[in-house]
């Protein structure tokens, strides 16, 4: 399934996260938001990009925009993922993987000849109108969050 296009409703979702909360599209709205999909809890990219979030947390509060990280990671991972690096964001989990198939994530994928399920590193901006404002797919971590955060000054 293709990611999800600009000017599309992003799909709204009910999630648990870490220490013990839930989050849902319907509780943002009237925020922007940063959605960003990534592989594996504490694994070398995910964690950068993580910590990346995390050092801009107070910037993307100041443009009105909540950033979640989403993964199929279990919110026991999560919440020894957060305190071992000290984030800053929210992390929520797809175990079901409901919601990364709703938004295009959850894809075949092949490393070293093997074929798998897993998540694309991809990252939605949502307007505060509740519409995919702009996607960002097979993210690469360097310099990622700047320009997400760019967007949503702009937005």
């Amino acid at each position: 399934m293709p990611a999800l296009a600009p000017g599309s409703p992003a799909p709204d979702f009910d999630l648990p996260t870490d220490g013990g909360g839930r989050i849902s599209l319907a509780d943002l709205r009237g925020r922007k938001v940063v959605l960003y999909f990534y592989p594996k809890d504490n694994t070398a990219g995910c964690t950068l990009e993580a910590i990346d979030f995390s050092a801009q947390a107070a910037a993307f509060e100041a443009a009105g925009t909540r950033v979640i990280g989403v993964s199929a990671d279990s919110v026991k991972s999560h919440d020894r993922f957060k305190k071992k690096h000290d984030l800053a964001i929210l992390l929520a989990s797809d175990e079901e993987k409901t919601m990364l198939e709703a938004y295009g994530v959850w894809t075949e994928k092949s490393m070293y000849g093997r074929k798998f399920m897993g998540i694309v590193r991809t990252t939605y901006l949502i307007g505060a109108d509740g519409k995919i404002a702009r996607v960002w797919d097979k993210v690469k971590v360097a310099g990622h969050v700047d320009d997400v955060l760019a967007a949503a000054r702009s937005l």
